[in-house]
């Protein structure tokens, strides 16, 4: 397949006028033979987006623990542009967290995106910024049951949370033995700025939703998002639905940390491309009106309703964040952060061809899945 005539997202992370050739499902520098042609009309060519960090969408969640859940959501979430995810799991028992990893574990993607990780935002957070998890199940971190749920994922978990104020030397040690088998984020934590460094200084590299859900930065305590700051090393989520973040403080995010170490997440629960009413998250209810879900009970934010690619467009035309910077925070920042950069994340020979395009007005044209 040639698309020719568009502007694409090249991987010096800016548009170029040129064509897109996809054979055997991978991208390719030059077509080898002759294929199907497709005119672009001048569209965007982006890598097709990655949401490493959200729950579910169209009535289906990822803990609901059911294959046709998955399917769901994986047909969903490329027919608006999100070719790879990596959904996030709640604070569930345990032993109902392990059926939903070996569950997921053994999906196959047999169409919609490709599903290469799981995201396990708790058990192992703090009560004092549980948003909406469950805090009956919140327990201390604990290496070797994060093994067993390794396990049971059949090391399909890319990412783990921790609180590290809910014992520090228990989380530094946590951190130590598992960073090589799992990249470690602070999660719903109330961490002051020396303990997340300290977690960061040993080896956690990964903060969920930056500024959601953990203290607030202040010019005495910057807290975790201070420790971010401080930490090249450390990817950072955002959420930029319009809800969750005012745009003056992702504009400022994306000062601080630059385009090169943000994620664009959508968090995005079941309720997701669904009409308003109550819906759950994690065993708990949820009430849905507009672009806005909350707890029934206490009002939490409790996860967003909008999708990634609507996350992005909204960063670039509500948040002034540059069209080629947020294109880079949902497509090539995050395959890094999945440690699989050498297979998705951008336009690239060798790499999985899917591929999104975009009008002008940034609406969706076509969406191209393994070529």
């Amino acid at each position: 397949m040639i698309i020719k005539n568009v502007k694409v997202y090249g991987e010096d992370f800016h548009f170029h006028p040129g064509d897109v050739v996809i054979e055997d499902g991978l991208f390719c520098e030059t077509a080898s033979g002759s294929g199907e042609v497709v005119d672009g009309g001048g569209a965007y060519a982006i890598p097709g987006l990655i949401d490493i960090h959200f729950h579910g969408c169209m009535g289906a969640d990822v803990c609901d623990n059911d294959p046709e859940a998955l399917r769901t959501i994986a047909e969903y979430e490329a027919s608006i542009g999100v070719t790879t995810i990596c959904p996030a799991t709640m604070t569930l028992p345990s032993e109902e967290l392990k059926k939903i990893l070996a569950t997921a574990a053994s999906y196959t993607n047999e169409q919609g995106a490709h599903l290469v990780g799981l995201n396990m935002e708790g058990p192992f957070i703090s009560i004092a910024k549980k948003g909406a998890q469950d805090e009956r199940n919140i327990i201390p971190c604990d290496a070797a049951l994060f093994n067993e749920f390794q396990d049971a994922a059949k090391g399909l978990i890319k990412f783990i949370g921790v609180a590290p104020e809910m014992g520090l030397e228990r989380t530094l040690d946590f951190i130590r033995k598992v960073k090589d088998n799992v990249s470690v984020s602070l999660a719903h934590t109330n961490a002051p700025y020396a303990d997340a460094k300290a977690a960061f200084d040993a080896g956690a590299c990964h903060a969920v939703h930056l500024f959601n859900a953990m203290p607030a930065f202040t010019h005495r305590e910057p807290g975790v998002v201070g420790a971010v700051f401080d930490s090249p090393h450390v990817f950072a989520e955002l959420i930029c639905d319009g809800v969750h973040i005012h745009p003056s403080m992702v504009r400022a995010a994306f000062a601080m940390l630059g385009s090169e170490r943000i994620c664009l997440i959508s968090d995005s629960m079941r309720a997701t491309g669904m009409p308003d009413g109550t819906y759950t998250l994690g065993g708990l209810d949820v009430n849905v009106s507009g672009k806005h879900a909350t707890l029934a009970e206490g009002g939490a934010l409790a996860g967003s309703v909008t999708n990634l690619a609507d996350c992005m467009r909204t960063a670039i035309t509500e948040m002034d964040i540059p069209l080629e910077d947020a294109v880079r925070c949902a497509t090539y920042n995050p395959a890094r952060a999945l440690h699989l950069e050498h297979l998705y994340g951008s336009i690239s020979p060798g790499k999985i061809g899917n591929l999104v395009l975009l009008n002008p007005d940034l609406s969706l044209k076509q969406v191209i899945i393994n070529g």
